[in-house]
């Protein structure tokens, strides 16, 4: 396209937006990138679908009876739309009033969610920026993505995402490694996105340069759609959550037959002589052979000792999927993986090792110089209360009570006001129809966002706010090479603000508006961040033109380093200049630290414990749901978009199974189902492929949840059937895919599915 044509940014690619009449009407690909995504286009439809928030809005019982009133009808009730005076004073008022009462701990603004790639513009910075000028709040800690490995990696390593940033590269695998080994596979979807934006997509061309130069691919997943077809990977259908088992039966093949490396365990790790034990079974009575690992996987023991040996024989680089560690016991596969790895002897060396989730995000396995792009900055919170990112319900249900995390004991805060901007809970956290419950006990609820999501009709007070089409901004990921200058495209309807005008705009009526903007506008902000950077960067010997150059061309690329990124390589090549920051300053396979909080359910080495929910229960529901990310949307975002609704079957979700489950059950292609368990139910649309291992099925997460009056999701959110636990008492990470259901033929009249329809609202007369 035409240089002429405004550059957008998000999450999942880079566009140039066409305009007519101040609305746009089409996207196109960046030429930068070679593979776009089209999850992008979604949004043009969706700018002005009846799901769009226009105005203001207040649910009707708290507006006509106050904090507190009518909770039960979150979700329910009416919205009134009132005008923006009316609804700053309404929100300062019940800010002060919480704040004063209660204490602004009785605050919770974990507002997790990837919200816009834009640096300024950034939902959660803004709002947290202002909850700190305001008192504080009580805040989250980690990510859905990988809570458990952010917790426990640093007690093995001394950091996780300084090595997850740092992952080796593509580049790398396809010079010098021969054999990458895939615990949950390589799902290039999920490289469509990279929070703080992509600029060209670059997984699929990576992987495809590492096959062209002989590399070979193991895939270890219940599915087999998790490598590429044209990688020509061994496909080992193991049970899901029996990844650390089978790690195990390779690590027992590589100890009995002498192929481990004992001279890089005795150099760069401590603790291997108190694993031993354990491997071996003199402590448990029980070998953690091949065979005992075939048994829990469901895998052959002859098809894990021949990987061990080839293992052992090539260069092998292992991926860990960050879908591992949301599980029960998630913490469990990274701190074997980087066991096994170390045992291989090949950590730090070009090609080899292990990674942290290959295509989990469009970076990881890319080759780049780190981008130190800053940040809006969101000042001192002086309150000190945080939760685990993933236990909100366990909070909103037990104000007081303890928790376990990470070493500490903990107390939850007793929450009277949820503020979130920027995300969306109903569609990431576990056991909805429990949440729901729980999301009752708040006195009020405020919600920033342009469309009406789950969360959104859930709220007392609602914000609205603009797209990333509908102002200007910067995106400058940590892990992107490109800089680039967003254009704003369109204006946004007229009762619509973006979160920084919302929060000055509060910050005014309450006293303190100076302080929250720092004396600038937008594009002066805009020019401060950029100027930063630049500084920022040069002193790192990068290059970044200047502003106005910036602003002329749209975009800059930073070159890649000179020679392939390779994970913890000068750890190997100077372990004692290098030091890790563990309390050995090596990799820790038995870690005190960790012993020594005794918790039962993450003792202080790798070990295989039997998860809450899998396919070796007795007496549970017979099949295994994977609730993996989609192809179409990032999580839950755009899903009321065209390029999202194009992936439903009849407007609901696709249901993955194999043909010996289908047949089973009197299934056939296109069958709407009904999938439950004790939890709850949802809705979805049979496909029957031999893709998939027996006793499992997968539906993708990210659906807008819409539940009857029973609590059963019409449209397909899996997440009203997955458990609401844990990890452990170290990580309390999420555990989604620890989740056991059977799946029925829905016989009655399919129920319509009303997610993207706007709620009743009231427009007071004048």
């Amino acid at each position: 396209m035409t240089r002429e044509l405004p550059l957008t940014a998000n999450h999942w690619g880079v566009y140039r937006a066409e305009v007519s009449e101040g609305r746009v009407t089409a996207l196109h690909d960046f030429e930068q990138d070679g593979d776009p995504s089209d999850i992008g286009h979604g949004i043009v439809d969706a700018l002005n679908a009846p799901s769009r928030i226009t105005a203001p809005m207040v649910r009707e019982s708290w507006l006509n009876h106050g904090p507190g009133s009518n909770t039960d009808q979150r979700g329910k009730d009416a919205f009134v739309e009132v005008s923006w005076d009316e609804v700053t004073a309404l929100v300062a008022d019940e800010l002060t009033r919480v704040r004063d009462t209660h204490g602004s701990q009785a605050i919770y603004a974990g507002s997790y969610g990837w919200a816009s790639a834009g640096r300024f513009h950034h939902a959660q910075s803004q709002m947290k920026r202002f909850l700190n000028c305001a008192g504080g709040f009580t805040r989250s800690l980690y990510t859905y993505s990988f809570a458990a490995a952010e917790a426990m990696v640093p007690h093995v390593l001394g950091s996780y995402r300084e090595f997850m940033n740092t992952t080796t590269g593509w580049r790398s695998v396809a010079q010098s490694g021969e054999l990458v080994v895939a615990f949950g596979g390589i799902p290039v979807k999920n490289a469509q996105i990279e929070s703080g934006g992509v600029g060209a997509h670059t997984q699929r061309a990576g992987l495809r340069n590492a096959i062209e130069a002989g590399v070979s691919f193991v895939n270890i997943s219940p599915m087999s759609g998790d490598m590429l077809p044209e990688l020509n990977a061994q496909w080992l259908p193991a049970r899901p959550n029996s990844d650390v088992a089978i790690m195990l039966g390779l690590a027992h093949t590589l100890y009995t037959e002498s192929l481990h490396d004992p001279d890089f365990m005795e150099r760069y790790c401590v603790g291997f002589d108190q694993f031993l034990p354990y491997l071996t079974g003199e402590t448990d009575g029980q070998p953690k052979t091949a065979v005992w690992a075939a048994e829990i996987s469901e895998l052959s023991a002859e098809d894990i000792r021949a990987l061990a040996r080839r293992m052992a024989k090539q260069r092998t680089m292992i991926s860990v999927s960050w879908s591992l560690t949301r599980a029960h016991h998630g913490e469990q596969p990274f701190w074997m993986g980087i066991t096994l790895a170390a045992m291989l002897g090949q950590i730090g060396l070009p090609g080899g090792g292990i990674t942290f989730g290959y295509a989990a995000s469009n970076s990881i396995g890319g080759d780049y110089r780190q981008m130190p792009g800053a940040s809006v900055p969101q000042g001192q919170n002086p309150v000190d209360s945080f939760i685990p990112v993933a236990r909100i319900t366990d909070m909103l249900e037990n104000p007081g009570g303890r928790f376990d995390f990470d070493g500490q004991a903990l107390r939850y805060p007793d929450i009277r006001l949820v503020w979130w901007a920027g995300g969306n809970p109903y569609h990431h956290h576990q056991d909805l129809n429990r949440f729901a419950r729980a999301w009752e006990k708040p006195e009020t609820v405020i919600v920033n966002d342009w469309c009406w999501t789950a969360t959104a009709r859930r709220a007392d007070i609602v914000l609205p706010s603009t797209t990333h089409l509908e102002r200007n901004d910067l995106m400058m990921s940590l892990r992107d090479p490109y800089v680039i200058a967003m254009k704003k495209a369109a204006e946004p309807p007229r009762g619509a603000r973006n979160d920084h005008d919302i929060f000055r705009g509060l910050a005014a009526r309450m006293g303190f508006e100076e302080e929250f903007s720092g004396g600038m506008d937008e594009g002066e902000w805009l020019r401060w961040l950029y100027d930063k950077t630049r500084q920022n960067a040069g002193a790192e010997g990068l290059g970044l033109p200047d502003w106005h150059e910036l602003q002329d061309k749209g975009w800059h690329r930073t070159p890649p380093p000179d020679t392939p990124t390779v994970m913890m390589q000068a750890f190997r090549e100077d372990p004692e200049g290098h030091a890790l920051a563990t309390p050995s300053g090596k990799i820790e396979v038995f870690c005190k630290t960790v012993a020594d909080f005794g918790y039962a359910d993450c003792p202080g080495h790798p070990t295989w414990m039997e998860p809450y929910e899998w396919l070796g229960s007795v007496g549970k529901h017979p099949l295994h749901l994977i609730s993996n990310q989609p192809s179409k949307k990032l999580h839950s975002q755009l899903d009321q978009g065209s390029v999202s609704r194009s992936s439903k079957i009849n407007g609901r979700e696709p249901v993955l199974l194999n043909p010996a489950d289908a047949t089973q059950r009197g299934i056939t292609e296109g069958d709407l189902l009904r999938l439950f368990n004790e939890r709850g139910a949802c809705l979805g649309v049979a496909q029957v492929s031999e893709n998939i291992r027996p006793g499992v099925v997968q539906m993708s997460t990210g659906s807008w949840w819409d539940p009857d009056d029973d609590g059963m999701c019409r449209h397909g959110n899996p997440n009203a059937l997955t458990r609401d636990l844990g990890t452990s008492s170290l990580g309390q990470g999420p555990t989604a895919h620890s989740c056991l259901i059977e799946v029925e033929r829905f016989t009655g009249t399919p129920p319509p599915v009303h997610t993207f329809e706007p709620p009743v609202i009231r427009h007071r007369k004048s």
